[in-house]
Parts: C-alpha cells; structure tokens; sequence
C-alpha cells in the first residue's frame, strides 16, 4: 500500500476542516493532523473496516485542536474542548445534530485506551492512529514502506517537544484529565522512544 492508495475526501468539509486546521494549528501539529487521518484510513483498509471518510477525515484535522491558545480552555479536557468545536464546525457545514454529535465523539474517544471497533469505527481508527502517530504504538500493523513515504511527504518537525509541552500544560491546570493521567503515566518517555521520531532523524 502506498500513500497515494490512501482514500482523501474532497467534500466542502473536509476542504473547510483542513483549512481551520492549517490556520490555526503549528505546522508540526497541523502534519500530526494529517497523518492521523493517513494512518488511521489505511488501518482501515488494511483491516477491511468500513467507515465515513468525511466524518474521520474532519474529526482528525480537529481532534488536537483544543491543544492550540485560541480554543484551549482552562477547565475542559482539551479532547471535550475539540469535541465542541467540531460539533460548531458540523452546524456551519449543515451537517444534521446526529452527525455533529459524532464528530465530538470520535474526538473525545480519542483519547480513550481503546474504542470498540463496532460501536464507532472512526474512533476505533483515530485512537489507534493518534497512538501510532504519538507514542509509536503497533507501527508493525502500517506497512514499512507506507511509514516512510507518509514521514517524507509530512516530517514530524519539533512534535515531540510541543506535544509533551502541550500536555505538561494540561495537566498542571486540569490534573484529573486524562492528559495529566498520561504524563503522570510517563508519556514524554514514551513520546521519545517512538520509532517514528527515530525513523525519522536515521
């Protein structure tokens, strides 16, 4: 499988999420986003698992973007903050409630140990993704060949240190989140021994 095989909507709302993403997410963020989509769609088809590729691909450029100043908020989990906006961002797509509430599930599952594939496919997808992406978990189950050309094509720039900052940051102000539960848990270690970012700097 090549990246180019990997499945992109073209919908209005995917073309508006990206677009919301790139103004206001680092570069390095913004590449996380992407990727997120490119591994979880690919662990989809890889996997024969059926999902709405406009539902996952918005819910991926939005799912960390309650990490970024302008939507961060000082009470709510970052993953709920982004939640909320995705469910903002579906009302002005003219996206139906039922599809709104989704995107703000698939974002707050994210976050989760594990979603049930059957309950919610594009959770099930972005969790596994964000934690190949993060914290290099299972990267036998994506195609050697497929990590290396989808790091080519969206290099992971300075994440490590952003995101372990990022969810430093969460946690000294909302410490019974679940980010404060992973850095307590040793994420930056973990964050660090990725074989992603070791990949990449080879």
């Amino acid at each position: 499988m090549r990246h180019d095989d990997i499945v992109v909507p073209g919908t209005s709302a995917s073309r508006a999420a990206l677009e919301v993403a790139t103004a206001y997410c680092s570069p390095a963020l913004l590449n996380h986003s992407v990727r997120s989509y490119l591994w979880a769609a690919s662990y989809a088809t890889l996997n024969d698992i059926a999902f709405d590729a406009e539902l996952l691909y918005v819910s991926s450029m939005l799912h960390d973007i309650g990490l970024v100043k302008e939507f961060d908020s000082h009470t709510v989990p970052f993953e709920e903050a982004g939640g909320h906006v995705a469910w903002v961002f579906g009302a002005a797509a003219g996206w139906p409630a039922e599809r709104r509430t989704r995107a703000l599930e698939v974002i707050v599952r994210h976050m989760w140990a594990e979603v049930d594939v059957e309950q919610d496919p594009e959770g099930h997808l972005l969790e596994l993704a964000t934690a190949l992406d993060i914290s290099g978990r299972r990267p036998e189950a994506w195609p050697a060949g497929l990590r290396a050309e989808v790091l080519r094509r969206l290099p992971r720039l300075d994440l490590a240190e952003e995101f372990v900052a990022c969810f430093q940051a969460q946690a000294e102000r909302k410490p019974d989140s679940v980010a404060a539960r992973f850095v307590r848990g040793g994420m930056a270690a973990r964050v660090a021994a990725n074989p992603l970012e070791t990949a990449e700097r080879t």
